[in-house]
Formats: C-alpha cells, structure tokens, sequence
C-alpha cells in the first residue's frame, strides 16, 4: 500500500526544543514528556502517538511557546536494536 506522506500512527519518541526555561506551571501543561534544561532551552522528550504530537504541540502554542525543533528519533512500530536514543 503506498505512503502517500501520511505520518505513522505508532507511538514515537519525540525531541521537543523551546526556547528558555519553562517553569513548573508550563511543564505542568505537559504531563506525558520528561523535561529537560540545555543551556538556554528546555527540551521535551517523550515517546508520543501524532494525536498526542499534535495535543503538545497545540498546547506549546496555546502558551506561546517559542519552538526551536521537534525531532522524531524512532518509531516503536518499526523499531529494532537497542532503540533510540536521545542526543546529549
């Protein structure tokens, strides 16, 4: 069956990079990821279905959240090995 560019429903993990540091209130606004401080940014991971991208993502901009990345580092349909892994 073709592609057709459609994303995969299967949960993936997901590299989210704002801008600044987010406080306990911002965080609170998402549950599902694991935050992060990297220099200046805070970076969100967390393995994610597109529903649930799209709900992180409709939320940072709710709270005008500067995006800087949103990276996809595997899929756990497809995924084989020792896994992704997340970037230092």
């Amino acid at each position: 069956m073709p592609d057709h560019g459609l994303m995969d429903p299967a949960p993936a993990l997901y590299v989210i990079r704002i801008r600044g540091h987010l406080g306990a209130t911002a965080l609170f606004a998402f549950p599902m990821m694991a935050a992060q401080r990297r220099g200046a940014d805070t970076v969100l991971t967390g393995l994610l279905d597109q529903a649930a991208l799209y709900g992180v993502l409709a939320e940072a901009e709710s709270l005008g959240l500067d995006l800087l990345e949103v990276r996809q580092l595997g899929s756990q349909a497809g995924s084989s090995g020792s896994g992704p892994q997340c970037p230092a």
